[in-house]
């Protein structure tokens, strides 16, 4: 008999949006913000999600379910985010689905599709040729010493976790089956993406007080 996978889902939330001139977790899109955007399809998934975001971040309101956990020191990068996600909700999931707060036109499904791809691999990640999407992928929570041990020597890339242990690469032409324009990869990083994405979802860009 397969047991189910227990599933809990971070969000890292505490870059410095230097490109957007903006905090992009905050921008609204449609009748909430990016980040309660991405919070509300990944609470599809899973009721274990937790926010990592910087010390004094503003963030919007959220689910009562919502764990938050701040960054000791902030800007350390995605894998000093990983290990606050894995410490937070290690304790009750098998596995998290890694994320950016930026990733408004992320699906549920897509998510799903590489939680079922982990197999008995220690990750599974989207790969396009030779570049790989950290920040779209799953991570069993028995990794958390391992990224504590990369931590602690310097280390700040995910890369190398990928690289240190067993691990699933996902090719992203697999996944068009499920998101056939990889919207769920699609990170926004300026005002030309938001806008771009705006209008790919049919949502007004918003009037500047």
């Amino acid at each position: 008999m397969t047991v189910p996978l227990r599933i809990g889902a971070a969000i890292l939330c505490g870059g410095k949006s230097s490109r957007m001139g903006k905090p992009k977790h905050l921008l609204p899109f449609g009748e909430e913000t990016v980040l309660q955007r991405v919070v509300r399809t990944l609470s599809e998934v899973t009721q274990n999600v937790v926010i990592v975001a910087s010390q004094d971040q503003k963030l919007p309101e959220l689910p009562e379910s919502c764990r938050i956990v701040r960054d000791e020191v902030t800007h350390q990068g995605p894998l000093s985010g990983l290990m606050y996600g894995l410490r937070t909700i290690g304790d009750e999931v098998d596995a998290i689905y890694l994320t950016g707060c930026d990733v408004p036109m992320l699906r549920a499904e897509f998510v799903c599709e590489m939680i079922s791809r982990l197999g008995n691999a220690d990750l599974a990640v989207p790969f396009d040729q030779q570049f790989l999407h950290p920040l779209a992928a799953v991570y069993r929570t028995s990794l958390l010493e391992k990224t504590e041990e990369l931590l602690d020597a310097g280390e700040r890339r995910p890369r190398k976790l990928i690289d240190s242990v067993a691990s699933t690469l996902v090719s992203v032409e697999e996944l068009r089956r499920i998101d056939p324009q990889l919207d769920s990869l699609r990170n926004m990083n300026s005002p030309e993406d938001y806008e771009e994405m705006l209008a790919r979802t049919g949502n007004a860009l918003p009037k500047e007080k």
